[in-house]
C-alpha cells in the first residue's frame, strides 16, 4: 500500500493519501482547498487514480478541497450522512466500507467534536485516521457545531481505544509538528482521555476551555456544508492560461519542450547555466537570455514583468531553483523547462551553437 501524510501550514491540517499499489486506486482523507494542486501533482507523479475524498467531519478551520477535486480529478465525495452537508456522493454510516483497489477503510462514527465526526480505520486495523475526535495527547473542542464532551468521551473509548494497542493513530491536526501516535500511547498518556480519567472529569475540563472560535469558521463551515463548493473560487485554484503547464509535487510549474517551442515568441527564456555551458556542446535556445543562477537574484530586474518567464538549465535542477528565486522577486508567470537542455536536444528541437 502507498501511504503519504501531507500538511497544510496555514491551518495545520493533515491530509492522508492511501492507495492500493497494484490497482493504483487511491483515496484522500481531509483534502484542503489551497493544496489541491499539490495533491493532484502527487497523484500524477505516483500514477494514481483518485477514487474518492473522505472527510472526517465538517471542518471549521479550512475549506475542503473535495468539491474541486471532484471537478478536476473525477473523485467522489464521502462524508457522514449525519453531517448535514449537501452534495455528498457517498453518504457514510457507521460500519460502511470505502474501497480502494483491494483495500478498504471502515467508517466509524465518533461524534462529539461535531455531530458528523468519523474515524476511518484501515482494513487490517494497523492505522486509523481520527480527524479531530482524538489528537496527539489531546482532542478536538466540543463547544460548537453541536459538540458534546460527554459524547466525545464515549466515542473515543468505544470506537478508538478498542482498536489494537499497536494501531497507529493519525490526527486531523497538530500544532506542534507531531505526526503520529498509537492507541496504547493515548490510552496511557493522553492527559484528557487516557490513564483512567473519568467521564465527569473530562466533561468538566472540556466545558471550561474558554477557547476563541476558529478564525475561518464563518467561511469554512458554510462552504464545507456544500462539500467545499464556493461561489467564488480562490485565485490559487485557477490554472495558468499562458501555456499548458504541469504542477509538480515539489511546487514548481513545468513546461515541456514541445509546448515551449509553440509559444517561444510569447515568452522570455532565461538560461541559468554558466557562460561556458551556454556556449558549449548543448548549445542554447534561440533568443535565450544568459543569467547564471548565482547572479539571478541581483539581475532579475533585467527581465520583463510583462511576459512569462521560462527558466532553463542543463537538466532542469538549477532552473527549478531559478523559478523559486524569480517568484520571490515578484514574477508570477514562471515555469521550468522540464528536463532542461538535455531533453530539449534529445527531442530534436533546434539550438544555437553547440554540436550539431
Amino acid at each position: 500500500m502507498i501511504f503519504r501524510q501531507l500538511f497544510d501550514p496555514q491551518s495545520s491540517t493533515y491530509s492522508y493519501l492511501l492507495a492500493d499499489e497494484r490497482s493504483g486506486e487511491a483515496v484522500l482523507i481531509d483534502p484542503v482547498l489551497e493544496q489541491v494542486r499539490r495533491d493532484r501533482a502527487l497523484l500524477a507523479e505516483l500514477g494514481l487514480t483518485l477514487r474518492c475524498t473522505l472527510e472526517t467531519h465538517v471542518h471549521a478551520d479550512h475549506v475542503t478541497g473535495a468539491w474541486l477535486l471532484k471537478q478536476r480529478a473525477g473523485s467522489r465525495v464521502a462524508l457522514s450522512a449525519a453531517s448535514g452537508a449537501q452534495g455528498i456522493d457517498m453518504p457514510l454510516a457507521h460500519g460502511d466500507r470505502v474501497p480502494f483497489g483491494e483495500r478498504y477503510l471502515e467508517a466509524r462514527e465518533t461524534p462529539g467534536h461535531t455531530t458528523g465526526c468519523m474515524t476511518f480505520v484501515l482494513d487490517d486495523e494497523s492505522m486509523a485516521f481520527t480527524g479531530d475526535a482524538l489528537l496527539i495527547r489531546g482532542c478536538g473542542r466540543t463547544d460548537f457545531q453541536q459538540g458534546s464532551a460527554r459524547t466525545l468521551y464515549r466515542s473515543v473509548h468505544s470506537q478508538i481505544f478498542t482498536l489494537p494497542p499497536s494501531c497507529l493513530l493519525y490526527p486531523g491536526h497538530d500544532y506542534r509538528g507531531l505526526t503520529v501516535t498509537s492507541v496504547d500511547e493515548e490510552r496511557r498518556l493522553n492527559p484528557r482521555l487516557g490513564n483512567g480519567i473519568g467521564e465527569a472529569d473530562f466533561t468538566g475540563y472540556m466545558n471550561n476551555l474558554g477557547l476563541p472560535h476558529p478564525k475561518q469558521i464563518d467561511v469554512a463551515v458554510p462552504a464545507n456544508l456544500q462539500c467545499g463548493k464556493l461561489s467564488d473560487m480562490p485565485i490559487q485554484s485557477a490554472e495558468p492560461a499562458w501555456a499548458p503547464l504541469t504542477f509538480t509535487f515539489a511546487g514548481i510549474w513545468e513546461i515541456h519542450p514541445h509546448a515551449l517551442e509553440e509559444i517561444a515568441d510569447k515568452v522570455q527564456v532565461v538560461d541559468v547555466r554558466e557562460a561556458a555551458e551556454f556556449n558549449g556542446p548543448l548549445g542554447h535556445i534561440k533568443a535565450a537570455v544568459l543569467i547564471p543562477l548565482g547572479e539571478l537574484t541581483a539581475r532579475a530586474g533585467e527581465l520583463s514583468r510583462a511576459l512569462p518567464v521560462v527558466a532553463v538549465c542543463r537538466s532542469g535542477a538549477r532552473s527549478a531553483q531559478a523559478c523559486v528565486i524569480l517568484q520571490r522577486q515578484g514574477y508570477s508567470d514562471v515555469a521550468n523547462l522540464a528536463g532542461g537542455m538535455l531533453r530539449w536536444r534529445a527531442e530534436g528541437f533546434s539550438v544555437e551553437g553547440g554540436r550539431q
